[in-house]
This record gives structure tokens, C-alpha cells and sequence, in this order.
């Protein structure tokens, strides 16, 4: 069989760009970089229940399949620039190529305007014609029944790659996440709270080829951990093929108990990072990780300042990657809604219940440290000794929550506990609600009579949360209302 007339066996495939930064790289790298690419490109079809011979060249990586769940997962795949679902036939003289694009694209080209684009990849030598005289011959042989040529702005691109004595036809392309390949670039640490900003800057340092841990300091019982898991176990099956990240949960309660009975108010916040970088430090030299990661911006709250920044990473001689640090609130959930963790994310909240009311913006160490000499500093290495490690690709977050302890109604008769600020609670209240701060109630609740029924309410949720988990395991009966006081006033008005 003449050449021109081959066809393979099973045309239709996946082609995959490499990014600019994998394809630039000097050949040991580049073979490094390339070979972790296709470890990585074999985990994400795994993953969605693919199974397909994978062909690595200099230039271009072939999946040998046309299964759309395949194309979406690969996008996903760090290190790639491009992916196309495309018909594989004979580049072998320029009347087979035209001949076989006229097939492919005459009917997506009825009636519409329409471009050419053809690009040969490795060797000029691979076809026995210029790209242009491709570009031309094709654009003339679609041209009865399609519309006009529109080189500037085309409805539909008829894309014809030659490579290697074969031309691709381009049917349906899609950018990827270019950066390199996850894995290139050893293990860090990211402390992750289940909000925005975490979940994204892990994602950043993942496109860096970072593998990625995290550390959770739990400070809103197991209703957040739940939230947290939603969120990481998204970020571990969507972004993080080729690898099997771990969730060490540590319960930060205590933690947080000691600060608060021994330190002023006005410096709880740096303190509690403090103890959380000295958390990520200990986890991360037992994991071989060589930074910790962490979704701070310069000034978004007040723990976040340049001075508390500087006093915040003093405990710890391991470098602190912040890729977050110079974006606005508004990028940084734009993101988020492109990595799909912006819906989980939105109920999870900030943990609320260490905020002074004038915390400090400018926590000189000498302070810090004075404080932190009245501190036990031996209940830390207690919590991260009780600390739970969980595989991100296994657990199942659904099986770890309370059932129930959600509630969306006031029941008749039941007690309204507002766990906000006298302040707040003096600015809006539901009638009869009774007004303790989250600490007080921690204190108070042991007390409470047992028979009446107890609806918790804060700003977010998370300290209702963790207190009616309490209060459950106390043998109460108490639920905390979801969606927070926003959502308590819309149903009472």
C-alpha cells in the first residue's frame, strides 16, 4: 500500500502540547520534565476510568483514545499548553492532506466564516509541502458551501498539524494549565483553612510542580473539618494527578484555649499563626517537604501586614511561600471559581472566634516572645501527636459530618443562643435570643438545663458549628442555625 494511502487502525486520538516551559528546557530536564508529564497523563486517565496506550515523542504526547471524559482530565494535567481531539491520516503529499481535510471539516465550515491554519512540528523535512501552500489548498477545496475567509476573526478553525510523515486534523481544541509537570519540583507543605485564599495558593504552587500536602488547624470542631475536606479532596482528584496528597488534621482547640487564658487579646492572631508555622515545620520535616505554603495577601486582614508577616515567619527557618501575597480579594475568588473551589469554599467561612477587637497590626517580637513565655508551649506537640492523617484520594468527606446538627428553621420553643459580640447582638437580635460570646458560652454551656432545645447562631457559622457539637456530645439537644446571621434575619426579618 502506497504511503499516501495508509491509514491507522484507530485514527482518532488526543494530541498534547507540551508547555513552553517543558518544551525550552535543556535535553536532561526536558527528559526529566517529559517523563514525569506522561506518569501524570497515564494518573488523570486512571482517574476517570481510561485506559489507553500513551506515546511520549520529543514533540508532542499521543493518547490513543477519543473518550470526551479523557479530554477534560487532561486539561487538567500540569505541563501541557494545549490538547486537541484529532483524526490522524497520511502527511505524505499534499493532495492526500487536502483530500482528507475537505472530508473532516466541510461540515463545520457550512455557511460560516472560516480560517486555515496549518503548523508543522519537529523536522521541516517531515512534508514534502510549505504550510501555506496547505493553508491555501485546503482553504480553496472548503470554500464551496462554507462562508467567507475570515483570517482575523473565523467562526471555525480548520487546524491540520504534520508530524512525522502524518497529519492531524484538529477537531475540537482546548487550552490546558501550561506551568510543568507536578513532581518536577519536590514537596512542600500548604496550610489550608477551607477558604479561598488557601485552596488557590495551593493550586498555584501545584502548577509549579510542587507536590502538596496540607495541614488543617482545626479550630471549629468536625463540621469544619467537613468543609475542609470538600474543598482539598476537589483540589486532590482534579489537580493533583500523578500524586496521593495527605489532610493532617490537627485539632488547634487547645491550642487556641492556651493563648487566649494567657496572652493579650490584642496579639491572639499572630500568636496563633506563630503555633501553626511551628505546626507546618514539624509535619513537614516528618514528610521531607522543603517549604510550607500559605494564601496570605500584604494587608487583607490584620494579621496580614508586612510587620506581623515578618513576626509570623520568624519561628521557622523553612522557606514560606506566599504566591497570593500581592492579589486582591476579587482575584483570588475568580480563581477559585476556575479551579471549582469557589462553591465550596463560600460555605465554609473564616473561623471567628479570635478576634479581639483591636488586634494588632505591628507585633514587634520582643513582644511576641514576652507572651509567649507565659504560654505552655508543650500543648502543641500534644495536638500534632493526636493529629489524624488522612489520604485526600480516599477519605470521604460525606461520612466524617453530624448528621442533623444543621437546621434551617427555629423550632417552637427552642432558646436562641447569639455567639456574637454584645456590638453586633445590640444591632440585631431575634426577640427573646440570649447574647454570649464564644467564649463565655464554652464556659457557660455546661450549665444550660438540659431539656430545653438550643439553636446556635453566629456571624458565619463555625463557631455555632463547633459549639453545638459540644454541646451534642454533652448530650443537648442543639443544632446551629446554617448560613449565619445573614440568613437568620432574612427568615425572621
Amino acid at each position: 500500500m502506497a504511503q499516501e494511502e495508509r491509514q491507522p487502525a484507530s485514527p482518532r486520538l488526543i494530541l498534547l502540547r507540551y508547555s513552553g516551559e517543558v518544551s525550552t528546557k535543556a535535553r536532561a530536564t526536558r527528559r526529566q520534565f517529559t517523563n514525569q508529564l506522561v506518569r501524570n497523563v497515564k494518573a488523570a486517565l486512571a482517574s476517570v476510568g481510561v485506559s489507553a496506550p500513551v506515546e511520549q515523542a520529543r514533540d508532542r504526547i499521543l493518547v490513543a483514545t477519543a473518550a470526551p471524559e479523557a479530554l477534560g482530565v487532561l486539561a487538567r494535567v500540569f505541563g501541557l499548553q494545549s490538547l486537541s481531539l484529532a483524526e490522524r491520516r497520511s502527511g505524505a503529499s499534499l493532495d492526500a492532506v487536502v483530500a482528507a481535510g475537505t472530508e473532516l471539516f466541510r461540515e463545520a465550515v457550512q455557511g460560516r466564516r472560516y480560517a486555515v491554519r496549518a503548523r508543522r512540528v519537529g523536522s521541516p523535512g517531515d512534508a514534502p509541502f510549505r504550510n501555506r501552500e496547505l493553508e491555501a489548498a485546503l482553504g480553496a477545496a472548503l470554500a464551496p458551501g462554507a462562508g467567507r475567509v475570515d483570517l482575523d476573526h473565523p467562526e471555525v478553525t480548520a487546524a491540520v498539524e504534520l508530524y512525522r510523515g502524518d497529519a492531524y486534523f484538529c477537531l475540537d481544541t482546548r487550552a490546558a494549565e501550561g506551568g510543568i509537570p507536578l513532581g518536577s519540583e519536590g514537596r512542600a507543605l500548604a496550610l489550608v483553612s477551607g477558604g479561598f485564599d488557601s485552596a488557590v495558593a495551593a493550586w498555584q504552587i501545584l502548577r509549579r510542580g510542587v507536590r502538596l500536602d496540607y495541614l488543617f488547624c482545626n479550630l471549629g470542631g468536625r463540621t469544619h473539618e467537613l468543609g475542609v475536606l470538600r474543598v482539598m479532596k476537589h483540589v486532590a482528584e482534579h489537580w493533583s494527578h500523578g500524586d496521593r496528597p495527605l489532610l493532617h488534621a490537627v485539632d488547634f482547640a487547645p491550642v487556641a484555649r492556651e493563648i487566649q487564658a494567657h496572652a493579650q487579646p490584642r496579639y491572639w492572631q499572630v500568636l496563633l499563626k506563630r503555633f501553626m508555622l511551628r505546626a507546618g515545620e514539624a509535619i513537614a520535616r516528618e514528610r521531607g517537604a522543603e517549604a510550607l505554603v500559605t494564601g496570605e495577601a500584604i494587608g487583607q486582614v490584620s494579621s496580614q501586614t508586612l510587620t506581623n508577616l515578618a513576626s509570623i515567619s520568624e519561628v521557622t527557618p523553612l522557606p514560606i511561600l506566599r504566591p497570593l501575597v500581592g492579589s486582591n480579594k476579587t482575584e483570588i475568588i475568580d480563581q477559585a471559581r476556575h479551579i471549582g473551589t469557589a462553591p465550596l469554599s463560600a460555605v465554609v467561612g473564616e473561623y471567628c472566634a479570635l478576634v479581639p477587637r483591636q488586634p494588632a497590626t505591628a507585633a514587634r517580637l520582643e513582644t511576641l516572645r514576652d507572651e509567649e513565655a507565659e504560654l505552655d508551649l508543650g500543648v502543641l506537640a500534644k495536638v500534632l501527636g493526636e493529629r489524624e492523617d488522612l489520604d485526600l484520594c480516599e477519605v470521604d468527606p460525606e461520612q466524617r459530618g453530624l448528621p442533623g446538627i444543621r437546621i434551617d428553621r427555629v423550632p417552637d420553643g427552642a432558646t436562641l443562643v447569639d455567639l456574637r459580640t454584645r456590638r453586633e447582638f445590640a444591632s440585631w437580635h431575634p426577640e427573646g435570643a440570649v447574647q454570649l460570646d464564644f467564649a463565655q458560652a464554652l464556659e457557660a454551656y455546661p450549665s444550660f438545663d438540659r431539656r430545653q432545645t438550643y439553636v446556635l447562631y453566629c456571624e458565619f457559622g463555625l463557631k455555632s458549628t463547633h459549639l453545638a457539637e459540644l454541646m451534642r456530645a454533652a448530650g443537648f439537644t442543639a443544632y446551629h442555625f446554617a448560613g449565619g446571621t445573614g440568613d437568620l434575619r432574612k427568615l425572621l426579618g
